[in-house]
């Protein structure tokens, strides 16, 4: 028997080997085997079995082993669903298993499994046992629907997970929790090792170790019933005994990867559970718009917890950043300002909330010159210790004494905005004796530091944390009961179809910070307008968000109630880019009016960022109200030869 493989590393060529009789009856198209190639071993896909009668004037080398894969039947279905609408080549969702491919081991390794500490036994509220007892029948008769459980923050939304979990358990099934970012997951793999303790539970995600990726691959082979914890990887595992998925902080945009293609895992794990017919727990204390959506319109399920476990919802104050006269401590108002200082006193924590990390958002000399990044179309950042840095590239260069266009001295320099590290230098000199730490992009992306903060917030020795949206996600700071938002409204304008829902969001899960544990705790948010949003904080309400926002998206036709195709070109020479945008927009019209689809064409435009790295961006937005017609336009698109390469989100969400 002969076989073509593709293989993962190398594009999309083909190759041809022979398999040894000892494994031809485990052959087949999708199966995974390891081939030689030069002086190495390497991963493929089987593309097809060769035709006995072809004849090759070279001698086929044999393949090296059948890579031991979980019979997890539905996955190369969900797999090429998968590429379908992300308009990609299935191999690239394959090559996320290439460390599994590369690293195995033969026998079950038991060292994974973690006992626990111990636990206060936990007496669930009438709210908690109704939504529980609501969503157990489906774990344990293991029948497909979709939960979204709205939960206002502290309602004790873990506690329940906990409790399915041990039903899928009990089945002998493996069990997936999402979480939007790493440091999160990180947190509560502690929280379900300390839970369970004859149960590994392990992650899976850009900080696991070799090991544990050895580790878990085994239980999926042997069919062993294990907790995987992580962010996007998960998704993609095949998992033949997968009894139920839960998607903590489901409205979180962290969901979606920040790279092309822009796969969103809370709508690839809504798919692999409806191919498995398994159930699925959404949870948030904000839902996004689109979920909500889907109660009505595909008749999910929804549940609502509106009580929190413990402590009381704070008392939110909004003060106005054009009262100047109320502007003491500057970008502090004096409301917050001696709101901190009350909260020092009482030995009690706050947060910072400003969703712009750096120093000055840029830096502009009196004759208008802006610091700009010489490869990419933003301004630089200024730092501490007088660094601008580019938040695309990471370039970075020291601040000039002089001005390189009218060479005027740095004292005529202006510095815009303000940024988390600022926010910190002006708390440390109104604060001295405060133990202050920063959680940004700078910060939260070395891991294991945000790791470490994290936990120095929980044992209470960070007094106040300045931070960005990281610190707006599910954590639970017990001594929290005072949360500043310096710049509320900083984002509202952000040329997002989603902006207002991003922002409410995040200022409600900040806000929910505060109070988790206490009957007197505080929210005080800055802002230089008032937006209608700001109608909305009271989380209770949150759906009367929902009703005022969805008539703002049904109008425009913008997801959920219709649905917006992201298509973005990139190319390094700016005049090949600009006469192909054009073309390709031509194209769409022509092929949409000849398909007699209802798809709207907008663009092509500069990206919001148009040049990162010296490589320049167009986009190109498609709307209409079905899906498959913006799908077959957009492959119809990419059999068109162009020098500028092509990128397709749907229904983005940042």
């Amino acid at each position: 028997m002969n076989i073509h493989v593709r293989l993962l590393s190398y594009g999309s060529k083909i190759f041809t080997y022979s398999v040894p009789e000892e494994w031809q009856k485990s052959i087949a198209h999708g199966v995974l085997v390891q081939v030689p190639l030069k002086q190495n071993i390497v991963a493929a896909v089987v593309e097809k079995i060769a035709l006995d009668s072809q004849k090759y004037n070279f001698e086929l080398k044999p393949i090296v082993s059948v890579f031991p894969f979980p019979s997890d039947e539905k996955y190369f279905s969900f797999v090429g669903k998968v590429a379908s609408y992300y308009q990609i080549d299935q191999l690239f969702l394959l090559r996320r298993l290439q460390s599994f491919l590369t690293e195995q081991e033969n026998s079950l390794i038991h060292d994974s499994v973690h006992h626990p500490l111990e636990e206060k036994e936990v007496t669930f509220t009438q709210e908690q046992e109704k939504v529980f007892n609501f969503i157990s029948p489906y774990v344990k008769e293991q029948k497909h629907d979709v939960f979204l459980l709205h939960g206002v923050t502290g309602s004790g939304k873990t506690e329940i997970y906990k409790k399915l979990v041990e039903d899928a358990i009990a089945l002998e099934k493996a069990v997936m929790l999402l979480f939007p970012e790493v440091t999160l997951a990180l947190r509560f793999q502690k929280i379900f090792s300390q839970a369970f303790q004859a149960i590994p539970v392990i992650g899976f995600h850009s900080v696991s170790t070799a090991k544990q990726k050895k580790i878990l691959w085994q239980y999926l082979l042997e069919k062993k019933p294990v907790i995987i914890i992580g962010v996007h990887l998960p998704v993609l595992l095949p998992i033949s005994h997968l009894g139920l998925i839960i998607v903590d902080e489901e409205h979180d945009h962290g969901y979606q990867e920040k790279k092309h293609p822009k796969i969103n895992s809370k709508d690839m794990a809504i798919l692999k559970a409806s191919l498995l017919g398994i159930p699925i727990v959404l949870g948030s204390a904000t839902p996004s718009l689109s979920s909500l959506w889907n109660i009505e319109k595909k008749g999910w399920k929804f549940l609502q917890m509106k009580q929190r476990y413990s402590g009381t919802f704070p008392e939110i104050k909004i003060v106005s950043l054009q009262q100047q006269e109320k502007r003491t401590y500057g970008w502090i108002h004096d409301e917050l300002y001696h709101a901190i200082k009350d909260r020092l006193m009482k030995k009690e924590q706050v947060i910072i909330f400003l969703n712009r990390r750096g120093y000055s958002f840029f830096v502009q000399c009196s004759c208008s010159f802006v610091f700009e990044c010489h490869q990419c179309s933003v301004s630089l950042t200024l730092h501490q210790d007088n660094f601008l840095l580019c938040h695309y590239c990471g370039f970075k260069q020291l601040l000039p004494y002089q001005c390189p266009s009218c060479k005027q001295y740095e004292d005529q320099f202006i510095k815009k905005g303000v940024g988390t590290q600022q926010i910190v230098t002006i708390l440390e000199k109104f604060f001295p004796q405060a133990r202050i730490e920063r959680a940004d992009l700078d910060t939260t992306s070395k891991k294991r530091t945000w790791a470490h903060t994290v936990e120095d917030m929980y044992t209470g020795d960070i007094d106040i944390l300045v931070g960005t949206q990281s610190i707006t996600k599910g954590y639970h700071f017990p001594k929290v009961t005072l949360v500043g938002v310096l710049w509320a409204d900083l984002n509202l304008h952000f040329p997002i179809y989603n902006a207002s829902e991003n922002t409410l969001q995040q200022l409600i899960q900040v806000a929910g910070r505060a109070g988790r544990q206490s009957d007197e705790s505080l929210v005080v948010i800055q802002a230089f307008d008032q937006h209608p949003i700001f109608n909305f904080l009271d989380e209770i309400n949150y759906l009367d968000f929902y009703a005022y926002e969805i008539e703002n998206r049904k109008a425009l036709l913008y997801p959920p109630c219709g649905h917006i195709a992201e298509v973005e070109f990139r190319c390094e020479d700016e005049n090949v880019l600009e006469k192909e945008g054009y073309f390709v927009a031509e194209f769409f019209k022509n092929n949409a009016q000849e398909k007699k689809f209802e798809v709207e064409v907008l663009g092509p435009v500069p990206a919001l960022v148009n040049r990162v790295k010296k490589v320049y961006f167009k986009k190109i937005i498609l709307k209409s109200l079905s899906r498959q017609q913006l799908l077959s336009l957009f492959y119809q698109a990419r059999q068109l030869k162009l020098v500028s390469s092509l990128a397709f989100t749907m229904d983005p969400i940042a």
